[in-house]
């Protein structure tokens, strides 16, 4: 891969059947692009290629992909295997996220994300720090040892001006509001979970800046006739947004469409939690001091819990189509359009139009990836079937 396709002088035009820009459909138009940002889209003039060009796709929460996880080798190699990996499924753009860890651990994952902006390293814009600063009665598969509050050495780290856009997620009990409100003017984006907080609590943080929840209904205080809880808070709240992992194991379809019906448009991302496995036939792998197994698409830690998923993101904007019943626009914009507003990159990704990024992913009309080019760079190709004798 590239690792300069932002600047590299990406040029190149297709025509498609069909075009979805973000907002609109178009039929029969060709895309052209310069130096990798989108120059025109007008109507085609010859032959068109079919299938469906869409914008790629961009996830906030990638642990690991194509057998590396990002905790375990906080290194270059395996910010490209996974950006690599996750290409294969329409991710154009990804925040790598670093799970509650030791501070040297999360050092050297900020280290290396800087490193990755600095050269260009396609498809890497941020950093996810997933923990420390979490509740242990809803700690999940994060490691209680690692659990702690908000010291000078993690502020540090989500104070450096190097890794992009930043990302953190907290339980609210135990970040008081006064030092969300330090994260937020260190240009951080607050989102909630991992957290057994009470419903006043959660609004107290969203008061302070907090504009997200992490992997809505999971790990979080559930909501109750009498103590809603940080679930009741985040369908309720029209601000902020929700991250939902649509592999049909995380949430009950009733519970993922109770979250679209009650959110405003515009609120519910997806997001795939993803770990090593995906993009490959790993079946297990090693998580600390223990392991987790894959079974089918379900992945779980020795004491049975969900750890993670190998979930990849055009897996869920199928899902929220066939499942959900949600409008392939709306599908493609929960994956798109809806994570650039969330991280405030919607001037550049999220949508295909004059002077944006030409990530750009070719679809077939069963919502499998044919193509991806990021910055105008193809990336991946489908094998075409051999031809039958």
């Amino acid at each position: 891969m590239n690792t300069d396709t932002e600047h590299s002088g990406a040029t190149g035009s297709i025509a498609v059947a069909s075009l979805f820009d973000g907002n609109h459909w178009h039929s029969n138009v060709e895309l052209s692009w310069q130096q990798g940002r989108i120059s025109a889209i007008r109507p085609a003039t010859g032959a068109v290629k079919a299938g469906i060009l869409v914008p790629g796709f961009i996830d906030l929460q990638v642990n690991g992909g194509g057998g590396v996880l990002f905790n375990t080798a906080p290194t270059l190699s395996t910010l490209r295997q996974m950006m690599l990996a996750h290409a294969r499924f329409g991710t154009s753009a990804m925040l790598p996220t670093v799970i509650t860890d030791s501070v040297a651990i999360m050092q050297q994952a900020a280290d290396v994300v800087a490193q990755a902006i600095a050269a260009k390293q396609p498809g890497i814009i941020g950093l996810h720090f997933e923990g420390p600063h979490l509740s242990v009665p809803k700690k999940g598969v994060h490691p209680a040892e690692h659990i702690r509050p908000l010291s000078a050495a993690e502020l540090a780290l989500y104070q450096r001006n190097d890794i992009g856009l930043k990302l953190i997620t907290v339980a609210p009990e135990n970040v008081s509001p006064d030092q969300i409100k330090q994260l937020v003017a260190a240009g951080v984006q607050v989102w909630l979970g991992h957290s057994n907080a009470d419903a006043a609590t959660v609004q107290a943080a969203l008061a302070a800046g907090a504009r997200g929840f992490t992997h809505l209904y999971n790990a979080m205080s559930p909501l109750t006739s009498r103590e809603p809880g940080m679930v009741g808070v985040a369908l309720t709240d029209t601000d902020s947004w929700c991250g939902i992992i649509l592999d049909g194991l995380h949430i009950h379809p009733i519970a993922a469409r109770l979250a679209l019906a009650a959110k405003s448009k515009g609120k519910v991302l997806l997001v795939t939690d993803a770990m090593s496995p995906v993009g490959t036939d790993e079946t297990e792998f090693a998580f600390f001091s223990g392991k987790v197994v894959r079974d089918g698409n379900k992945l779980t830690n020795e004491a049975g819990a969900l750890a993670g998923s190998v979930l990849d993101m055009v897996s869920a904007v199928r899902y929220a189509i066939e499942t959900l019943a949600v409008e392939p626009g709306e599908a493609l914009r929960m994956a798109s359009l809806y994570p650039a507003e969330a991280l405030g990159c919607a001037d550049s990704r999220g949508q295909l139009a004059d002077g944006y990024l030409a990530d750009m992913v070719l679809l077939d009309p069963q919502y499998q990836v044919q193509q991806n080019w990021l910055a105008g760079q193809a990336v991946f190709e489908a094998a075409v079937p051999a031809a039958k004798k």
